[in-house]
């Protein structure tokens, strides 16, 4: 009898020259599919099954609304579906707080983030910081991502919060800490909000009354200088004055009418014709006073109109900037933000996390698919060798 030559032996039947292991049965798998598929699902059952920490979630859901704000219709809906919602985008905001830097600083300041994350006695893969992540800010954060989610239903506009912790009390208070981060983000956007509309609404009266204040001055200054009140009231009442007049002599020129014909050469005549010309001298001194002369009042009374009409306008600016300013902190008051709780973060009362049997069940498939991706790999090359 010959011996089998010691480098023909097959990876199935030797593992060194001069070692043999007893033959499988030809039902068995092979030593490749035990160690690409049966080690790995074996170490997953271990340690998801026996090692793996229990953890608790506190889950709550929450809405970011404007106040006096209704439930969406269908084309709300629709809108908020493809991203064009503003409460969808304001929510967001809240989310990207949830998640950020700014909330674990927050966290590790109030509650010892870190305390909380890797408490004494859990496993070192699931706690943080793990063996291979590093103990400072930045690692923190990265391991805070595993701990949080936070998501967003389109269909309804209730986003979910998910908070893992070793203890269920932990988990809670975690939870209840980012609603009260995110309610405050709110509140600061409500208030960059209502001060950017009611300081530009405030601006615009400021300058408003500041240009009717300047018209004002104008005006006083104007009259303290041409020193009446009003040069239209002067012209009105000049005009009045040469009326009269006019109708006096009128008068006149009749009488002297009159008598030169009954009496040409009454003595009369003379004092008549005397005090008609005063009259007309009058008249005319009184219209130079109006116009057509450098010192009338034509000049004053232009000045003094474009004076009140700048005023006017002023008046008429603050007016409108002053109940702008009221509509502006109105709807700044209507459109204000609210983080409305649906539901607060409960106390788990059981650990949900992980989910043992479901992770060990991913690693089976995860490997069954990587070993059969290569067994048809090396199928194919060992064919295309033989044909070669």
């Amino acid at each position: 009898m010959t011996d089998t030559p010691t480098d023909s032996l097959s990876p199935r039947s030797s593992f060194r020259p001069g070692f043999r292991l007893p033959a499988l049965p030809p039902w068995a798998p092979s030593w490749a599919f035990l160690i690409c598929v049966g080690l790995p699902t074996l170490l997953a059952a271990v340690y998801f099954l026996l090692i793996a920490s229990p953890r608790y979630v506190s889950e709550a859901r929450f809405i970011v609304r404007q106040a006096g704000q209704n439930q969406p219709d269908a084309l709300g809906l629709t809108l908020q579906g493809v991203g064009l919602g503003s409460t969808q985008t304001d929510a967001f905001a809240v989310h990207d707080y949830m998640r950020s830097r700014d909330a674990v600083a927050e966290l590790d300041r109030t509650l010892d983030l870190s305390r909380m994350l890797g408490p004494p006695g859990v496993d070192v893969l699931s706690r943080w910081p793990r063996p291979w992540e590093s103990h400072t800010r930045e690692g923190l954060y990265q391991g805070y991502q595993r701990f949080v989610t936070v998501g967003y239903d389109a269909t309804t506009g209730i986003s979910i919060l998910r908070v893992e912790a070793y203890r269920p009390e932990d988990a809670q208070r975690l939870a209840e800490t980012l609603l009260a981060g995110g309610e405050d983000l709110v509140n600061r956007l409500n208030a960059r909000s209502v001060a950017d509309a009611v300081t530009q609404a405030e601006r615009a009266r400021d300058e408003a009354r500041a240009r009717l204040d300047e018209a004002q001055r104008n005006l006083v200054a104007f009259r303290n200088r041409e020193r009446f009140i009003d040069p239209s009231m002067v012209a009105a009442e000049g005009a009045g004055l040469i009326g009269e007049l006019s109708a006096t002599l009128a008068g006149l020129r009749a009488e002297r009418a009159q008598l030169a014909a009954e009496a040409p050469q009454s003595p009369q005549l003379p004092s008549l014709d005397n005090r008609i010309a005063a009259y007309e001298r009058q008249i005319s001194a009184e219209r130079s006073k109006l116009a057509g002369a450098a010192t009338s009042l034509v000049p004053a009374v232009s000045a003094y109109e474009d004076l009140v009409l700048e005023r006017e306008l002023a008046d008429r600016q603050l007016s409108e900037a002053t109940a702008a300013l009221v509509v502006a902190e109105r709807d700044a008051r209507r459109q204000s933000l609210y983080l409305q709780r649906v539901v607060n973060p409960g106390l788990a009362d059981e650990p949900t996390r992980p989910r043992r049997w479901r992770a060990v069940l991913i690693v089976l498939l995860g490997s069954l698919l990587l070993y059969g991706v290569g067994w048809l790999v090396w199928s194919g090359l060992r064919e295309h060798r033989h044909q070669g």
